[in-house]
């Protein structure tokens, strides 16, 4: 069935009785059925959604000096890069990491090197307002780590003003307390890779050439004549205050005194044993990790190490990169990571929701697209510290087979048992839920790629400056396992007596303990994936209405949450929240009102509260009249303000179809309440 016959069955629908006098609800069922008719406008053939996944200029920039540095050019390419990198320029001459968010000095300093090597003149108005921005808060000294990493590569940072990284950390077992599986898989995939680059510390040609020190940006700092600009706090500052970090500023000292280790006797060991763990790791459509910095990484490690572009993994990886681009009117740019199975998951949610029969063929066809992506093979970091764990996750993405993601895993079992309640005891749904059983933590919590990542004291090393190291338990995680469970359990379709649903019982207890552990004293819980309180706060309590082991913690903890959920609730209806909540807990709920998070908010107000709610009725109108129609059969809600987040404080996330699929859930979920379907028996 395509697009255009089932946006003609959902206009013919029969409306649907019981909707007394009240005169939300047939505008809700008008709005879930000019929301479905563009979902459906937006589906790929095969079935599935992906929509483009927004972040901020650095992407793109370093896409452009992952091209300059193994001598690709740019083809046709150039003008349409050099469009949208203009088109993301703020009026004070900066780039920020996200919209309505105070300008970056790294994002910047990236994009301005970008447009230079893309050919743009430097004398041009928007160049130079950049370059007062860049010296007017302290010049290139002052960007972060990875920025200084790239500007080294092309003569542009010394790379003595740089943290060492031997390749010798590869050699680390795993029960040593440092070691890459201690890193977050973000970071592992980054960091592997780049122990080959700091090996070779390269120095790429740029369009004036090439040099150890090259004056191609020179212009951009305070002091060209000194750039060993330190990179982290005195080490007797550190002495007084801060032993652990006091411990790790003086090995890196060290490292870059005895030369990185560049001459041990390890090191061809090593750097092979960087290269088949980068070479094992790689998909076998060329990705790695999913995401665009171990892609980058990649490719020059193995080029630095001997591989040709003609080399199948450095011809693969240069196609998993270009797959990653977006073109259109606005230009080119290149994204962070993709999000096809996350979207996917969602929109099927915000359709089950929505009531759309269950078996309608756009469901079976997005349920069975992802299905057939579960991931049941032999890869996977996770198994380093859970060895007899049997698989069955999700990823995020097209192709990564090593990093199911568990909150993509929880979300698939929300999606699978709402679309058929029978598949809660299927091969499928019970592999995912055992797979989760054993990702818990030892603090009763969940992370999203490993099992008890929490060592934050190795944000304490010189190369981090993102407080990203790390992937520990979260509340959001948390409280969509507990939704997933709950609906799993009451579908009647496991035997209550089993080992499995006990052990899905005590995993709960568990989770809800380690939720009561970090609730804020306002009640909110904080949100680590998504703009931020409203985030958390409504993913806890939509899993605590669904949890077994409730208790008298619970209605203590849903209580209070539900009370700042209204407090923080806009005059318009909607709520809202700024990513400035990441940096000021003051800040925290507040902000202009945006789509997602008013969905947020109400799906967590009507898994407890009634239908009547004053606060909900008020959200629900604000759902409906700031949707906007694209013609007279679809509508969606316009979103520029981004809600997702990738690093909190440091890199944010704008998914072009949450401001879609989670408006859906929300009104769905209020016509269910009311006692009617929202699109009838389609």
């Amino acid at each position: 069935m395509n697009a255009s016959s089932k946006t003609t069955l959902l206009e013919e629908s029969p409306f649907v009785s019981t909707f007394g006098k009240d005169p939300l609800v047939p505008a809700v069922r008008r709005a879930l059925k000019l929301a479905a008719n563009y979902a459906f406008s937006l589906v790929k053939p095969d079935g599935h959604w992906c929509g483009e996944l927004k972040s901020n200029a650095t992407i793109t920039a370093e896409y452009v000096f992952l091209r300059q540095s193994l001598g690709l050019g740019f083809a046709n390419d150039a003008e349409p890069l050099r469009r949208w990198l203009l088109s993301e320029q703020q009026l004070d001459g900066s780039w920020s990491i996200a919209p309505d968010y105070p300008g970056d000095i790294s994002a910047t300093t990236e994009a301005y090197l970008a447009l230079k090597i893309l050919g743009y003149p430097s004398d041009d108005a928007a160049m130079v307002r950049a370059r007062d921005f860049i010296l007017s808060v302290g010049g290139v000294a002052k960007v972060r780590i990875f920025t200084r990493i790239y500007l080294a590569t092309f003569g542009l940072f010394p790379w003595a003003a740089v943290p060492e990284l031997p390749a010798e950390a590869i050699l680390m077992p795993t029960w040593s307390p440092i070691n890459i599986y201690k890193f977050s898989s973000w970071a592992r995939s980054t960091i592997v890779p780049l122990l080959i680059v700091y090996h070779h510390q390269p120095i790429y040609t740029l369009p004036n050439g090439r040099s150890a020190e090259n004056n191609f940006l020179d212009e951009l700092w305070c002091d060209p004549l000194d750039k060993m600009a330190s990179y982290s706090p005195r080490l007797w500052d550190l002495w007084r205050t801060d032993a652990l970090g006091f411990a790790f500023v003086a090995t890196d000292k060290v490292l870059h005194c005895l030369g990185g280790l560049r001459r041990s006797p390890t090191r061809t060991y090593a750097r092979k044993l960087c290269i088949d763990w980068v070479l094992s790791h790689q998909e076998e459509s060329g990705d790695w990790a999913g995401i665009f910095p171990p892609m980058h990484i990649g490719l020059l490690a193995l080029t630095l190490e001997g591989y040709t572009l003609d080399d199948a993994p450095v011809y693969r990886g240069l196609e998993a990169v270009e797959r990653f681009a977006w073109k259109d009117k606005a230009g080119k740019r290149v994204q962070a990571c993709v999000s096809p199975v996350w979207d996917t998951i969602l929109m099927t949610i915000g359709l089950c929701d929505a009531g759309l029969r269950l078996d309608a063929d756009s469901l079976k066809s997005a349920v069975d697209w992802v299905q057939a992506r579960q991931l049941l093979g032999p890869e996977g970091d996770w198994r380093v510290y859970s060895p007899q764990q049997i698989p069955g996750g999700f990823s995020f993405e097209y192709f990564n087979a090593w990093y199911p993601d568990v909150d993509d895993t929880a979300a698939a079992i929300l999606a699978f048992v709402k679309q058929d309640a029978g598949s809660a005891s299927s091969p499928c749904v019970m592999q995912a839920a055992q797979w989760i059983l054993g990702m818990q933590n030892r603090d009763g919590g969940w992370g999203a790629f490993d099992l008890d990542n929490d060592k934050l004291f190795l944000n304490k090393i010189p190369f981090s400056d993102m407080d990203s190291l790390c992937d520990p338990s979260t509340a959001d995680v948390t409280g969509r396992i507990l939704e997933a469970f709950g609906l799993l359990l009451q579908t009647g379709e496991l035997d209550m007596k089993s080992l499995f649903v006990r052990r899905i019982e005590y995993a709960c207890s568990r989770g809800i303990s380690y939720l009561d552990s970090v609730q804020e004293p306002s009640g909110a819980w904080y949100g680590r994936w998504g703009s931020n309180y409203i985030y958390g706060t409504s993913n806890v309590l939509c899993g605590l209405a669904e949890a077994p082991a409730a208790n008298a913690c619970t209605e203590r903890m849903t209580a209070l949450a539900i009370e700042w959920l209204k407090s923080v609730q806009n005059d318009d209806g909607g709520w809202g929240e700024g990513l400035d909540s990441y940096k000021n807990l003051s800040r925290a709920g507040r902000g202009q009102s945006t789509a997602s998070q008013t969905a947020w908010a109400l799906m967590a107000l009507l898994a407890h509260c009634s239908c009547d709610d004053e606060a909900i009725r008020s959200g629900i109108s604000y759902l409906i009249n700031s949707q906007a129609s694209s013609n007279g059969h679809q509508a969606y809600w316009p979103e520029t303000q981004y809600t997702g987040t990738g690093f909190p404080n440091h890199f944010y996330l704008g998914y072009s179809l949450y401001s879609h699929y989670f408006p859906m859930m929300a009104l769905g979920r209020y016509a269910k309440a009311k006692g009617c379907l929202a699109l009838g028996d389609v």
